[in-house]
């Protein structure tokens, strides 16, 4: 499940083909593969530094603390999210490449060189059921870090609620070919004004939730939205993650808001 960062509408393009299946579409399917699009068409302002703690919470008494750097790159139309760990253990970096309009492209090297070496191995172009592989051993997913369920062509806005005193819309989003460890469906409470997903739930093949997605304190700081702590929890596993930003060291070394969403 997965980050959005400092909001701003980029344009985006469909192509015609597209255009006309949407006539043969319910209009909840066309009001939710429209929200789906206007998500993956934002991205960042700026490029901006944050530092963060994955905090993994393996079971009583079990817990793993893996710091980790998230760095956003811009060069319109496209824009790169980089996470990076720094655990002595567990040094892994994805780079996640946005592209309006086209799918996500993940880049993935699963062990990182000791601080300091110039030795670095080539990524792992990551496709399909392997976007659905743990980041640094957490419960986010590397296809979470991407939102890439989003991108998904079955989309429906399933109804408008409030959720936690806020106007949100409930997007449900149907894998068309849903590996068997997976997700088949995710169903995500996305935010009217600020437009972060504000929960999301999501079921393998067999109908079972498997994993559940919370963002906690939402706030607007100097205009723009931002938020402390990610939670996700593995329903199957039992197991929960916990990513915590460091928001006073963030907007200290770069001036801009932290990100909100996954």
């Amino acid at each position: 499940m997965i980050s959005r960062l400092l909001p701003v509408l980029l344009a985006w393009q469909v192509a015609g083909s597209a255009v006309a299946a949407t006539n043969t579409l319910s209009d909840a399917e066309t009001q939710g593969r429209a929200l789906a699009q206007q998500l993956l068409a934002q991205g960042p302002l700026s490029n901006l530094v944050q530092t963060a703690t994955l905090n993994i919470r393996l079971g009583p008494g079990k817990r793993r603390e893996i710091p980790l750097r998230i760095e956003t790159r811009v060069s319109a139309p496209e824009w790169q999210m980089i996470y990076e760990t720094s655990a002595p253990s567990n040094r892994v970096r994805l780079v996640v490449t946005h592209q309006p309009g086209r799918p996500n492209r993940y880049d993935f090297w699963p062990e990182l060189p000791e601080a300091g070496s110039a030795e670095d191995r080539p990524a792992a172009i990551l496709t399909g059921s392997q976007l659905m592989q743990p980041f640094a051993g957490s419960d986010f997913w590397v296809g979470d870090l991407g939102q890439e369920f989003f991108h998904w062509p079955q989309q429906k806005l399933v109804k408008k609620v409030i959720y936690n005193s806020r106007a949100c819309s409930i997007l449900e989003s149907t894998s068309p070919d849903p590996a068997d460890e997976g997700y088949a469906r995710v169903v995500t409470w996305i935010d009217s004004e600020s437009l972060g997903p504000q929960h999301a739930e999501a079921y393998d093949a067999r109908g079972r939730k498997l994993k559940e997605f919370q963002t906690k304190e939402l706030k607007k700081v100097n205009g723009q939205w931002q938020v402390s702590v990610l939670e996700i929890e593995n329903d199957q596993t039992g197991t929960r993650t916990l990513l915590e930003f460091n928001l006073r060291a963030s907007a200290a070394s770069t001036g801009n808001a932290a990100p909100t969403g996954f």
